[in-house]
């Protein structure tokens, strides 16, 4: 059931006017807090947004790519402690693609907003400007935002003839892999 998944799951922009309800929300944290993480360490935190006012702000948070936030009726913003784990960046995109298939699979839509060494102004960054925001400790750093809503646009599936099987090797660095 795995694979079906990931075939279908494309990155959703645009959203129904329509709030994600409970028994769904507690699927996609679900889904985030079994998450792996190096040495079962759980650096990462969420912050759950579905008040129109804060997802309006948090869609300012960078000067491009977030805008369509203020449309979404869920973002969950992952962060993480880097005192917990050195590699809290990738535990946290861990948690965060398992949020993207959990919502694929339960029928929403979903998209990445990149915050981790994104500009908000010329002197402030994404990170600065929703740490202020959502009053995060100063040792939390934010990795990213997933938007979450039932789609209000339908993507296709990328096909396998797009899959770039030139960027597997076997063995050796070169050698293509027999597809």
């Amino acid at each position: 059931m795995f694979l079906p998944v990931i075939q279908k799951r494309r990155s959703i922009r645009r959203f129904q006017n329509k709030p994600v309800e409970a028994d769904k929300l507690d699927v996609l944290i679900e889904a985030a807090l079994r998450s792996p993480s190096s040495m079962g360490s759980n650096p990462w935190e969420f912050i759950v947004v579905t008040e129109q006012d804060m997802l309006h702000k948090l869609s300012k948070a960078k000067q491009h790519g977030a805008t369509f936030l203020k449309n979404a009726p869920l973002g969950i913003v992952v962060c993480a402690n880097p005192e917990k784990s050195t590699v809290w960046v990738e535990d946290a995109a861990i948690a965060s693609i398992f949020i993207h298939l959990a919502a694929e699979s339960i029928g929403l839509g979903s998209c990445w907003i990149q915050i981790r060494e994104r500009m908000h102004n010329d002197t402030k960054t994404a990170e600065a400007y929703i740490s202020e925001l959502l009053g995060l400790p100063a040792k939390m750093k934010v990795e990213a935002i997933i938007a979450v809503g039932y789609p209000d646009e339908k993507k296709p599936p990328h096909g396998e003839d797009t899959l770039e099987y030139d960027k597997v090797h076997v063995g050796l660095y070169g050698k293509a892999y027999p597809h």
